[in-house]
């Protein structure tokens, strides 16, 4: 358990709103490229056990959805090249550079964030204000892997009986179909049978009580003060941080205000690598004195 997860669930998913979300609604190249690096950065250290498919995954994903902008979105007045009479602009392929990143580091933070917030922490978060909420949340975030396992087993039951071909696209087509039909079939039968049995224990009767192991530490509060201080700094500095694309790229002059928006969500993505490298760091040292 790093230390990261030992923070507060409260705290935890403050932080990671204030991660993604100034990075979701900002188009600013230096913003995008840091919270990709700090996402990046924090998922590789929490996740060292992923394979590097996951990561080939999502770099084909950045490269594909990179290259679709040039080519269904002409503005822009550096023209690389002409293809079917249509201009590939500078300003096109760098705007859809920035789109994907955002999109890429956006889903490294939720990835991050499934990993972090089990199904006991979103209890904790959500059970006080809405239980079928928190339940719907925490079903949802243990279906995924459930599904991936499910998906896996069916796959290799299939082929164990001979059902599943793969000698050419036409049965690999027809394989792949039916397994995806008994998966939703298997998903949707599982759905009805959590709510049945959720149904059957009374869940949602009357008010509920719960117990949680979770409470403020001062570490905690420390956490959450740092977050809100440097997300305020990244809101207040990256706002006068105007970045244009189209027609041409412009953007404005560096100064205090920006220097500083930028430096606090720098600060800001890569503050739970630095609680984990610390953390990593003082268990060594500890071990070491044995």
């Amino acid at each position: 358990m790093g230390a990261i997860d030992r923070i507060n669930p409260v705290a935890a998913a403050v932080y990671f709103l204030a991660a993604a979300g100034i990075a979701m609604f900002s188009m600013n190249p230096v913003i995008l490229s840091l919270s990709l690096s700090g996402a990046v950065c924090f998922f590789f250290i929490k996740s060292r056990s992923t394979g590097i498919k996951s990561h080939l995954y999502s770099l084909l994903l950045f490269i594909v959805m990179a290259l679709i902008n040039p080519f269904v979105n002409h503005n822009g007045v550096t023209v690389l090249f002409i293809m079917n009479d249509n201009p590939i602009t500078l300003e096109a392929l760098i705007y859809g550079i920035a789109a994907s990143a955002m999109i890429i580091s956006v889903l490294y933070w939720f990835r991050s964030f499934t990993e972090i917030m089990t199904s006991d922490k979103l209890l904790y978060i959500f059970g006080r204000l809405s239980p079928k909420l928190a339940l719907i949340l925490s079903m949802a975030l243990r279906f995924v892997p459930m599904f991936g396992n499910q998906l896996y087993k069916t796959e290799q039951a299939q082929k164990a009986a001979g059902l599943y071909k793969e000698d050419n696209i036409a049965d690999t087509f027809k394989g792949k179909t039916d397994i995806f039909s008994i998966i939703i079939t298997w998903g949707l039968e599982n759905g009805i049978i959590t709510a049945d049995s959720m149904t059957a224990r009374g869940y949602g009767c009357a008010r509920r009580t719960s117990f949680s192991l979770f409470r403020w530490r001062k570490g905690d509060f420390i956490f959450l003060a740092i977050t809100a201080a440097l997300f305020a700094a990244s809101l207040w500095g990256t706002m006068a941080a105007d970045f244009a694309y189209y027609p041409a790229i412009a953007f404005s002059e560096a100064d205090y205000r920006t220097v500083t928006g930028f430096t606090s969500y720098g600060l800001l993505v890569f503050l739970p690598s630095i609680f984990e490298i610390k953390e990593a760091l003082r268990w060594k040292y500890l071990k070491s004195k044995i």
